[in-house]
């Protein structure tokens, strides 16, 4: 008969102490697990050894050994090397930085900015025969800055000065010029520029609607400087 108490049905023998396996079974068995434990710890420290020679940044020796834990071995002259590196790096960034800022600040407060391809010509002298170098093709990709009373010529929009400039109150007229066609048959429009030192600027550009946004901005400023060094020379009389 089962011994039943009330609903619990109870197995004498099941809460006994099992009997311990065979020493040398069990000595066996903790040695392949040792093993295979052994076995896996190598196979990540591999693993993890060859993902640092994947990430190896040049100059830097990465050495390990059992022994002895993973480090960098560096020379001064490494070490300084760095150094020169990180110093101009951060150079650089001040540079861009202050192009940027630059760039912002022309941006914001310029009348009119853009790239124009530009050439000049000096007025012939009198007696001097006229040069024909219509096909001379010497435009360059300039980046024009109309700010205040001063038209400014950079070479990039990016850069911190000025190639050139020219004054407003030294510009005597601003007129359309004729269109012409490029090597690749593109037409491209321009107006131009003259200075009281004989001085004639071309401007040039793909865009019809660029060129006479500046052509109009131009001569609303010049007209605008004109009148002011009247009205200057005026009340000094």
């Amino acid at each position: 008969m089962d011994d039943v108490l009330g609903k619990i049905k109870i197995f004498p023998h099941h809460f006994e102490a099992s009997v311990p396996d065979d020493p040398q079974t069990t000595n066996s068995t903790a040695s392949q697990l040792r093993s295979h434990s052994h076995m896996w710890i190598g196979k990540k420290f591999k693993k993890a050894a060859s993902m640092l020679n994947v990430f190896h940044v040049p100059g830097l020796p990465w050495s390990s050994g059992a022994s002895d834990h993973d480090k960098v071995e560096l020379t001064v002259a490494e070490v300084e090397a760095l150094r020169t590196e990180i110093t101009d790096a951060e150079d650089r960034e001040a540079q861009l930085k202050a192009k940027l800022e630059l760039l912002d600040e022309l941006l914001r407060s310029a009348r009119f900015v853009g790239y124009l391809y530009i050439r000049t010509r000096w007025t012939a002298l009198p007696g001097e025969p006229p040069i024909d170098d219509t096909d001379v093709d010497d435009w360059l990709p300039r980046f024009l800055v109309l700010h205040g009373s001063c038209i400014f010529y950079y070479l990039n929009s990016t850069d911190l000065s000025p190639q050139d400039s020219t004054l407003l109150s030294d510009v005597t007229e601003v007129g359309s010029a004729p269109s012409f066609l490029q090597e690749d048959q593109q037409t491209r429009y321009s107006f131009y520029i003259l200075t009281s030192h004989g001085l004639r600027i071309e401007c040039s550009s793909l865009s019809k609607v660029q060129v006479d946004a500046w052509l109009g901005a131009l001569q609303t400023d010049c007209r605008s400087q004109a009148e002011m060094i009247d009205t200057h020379q005026t009340a000094n009389q």
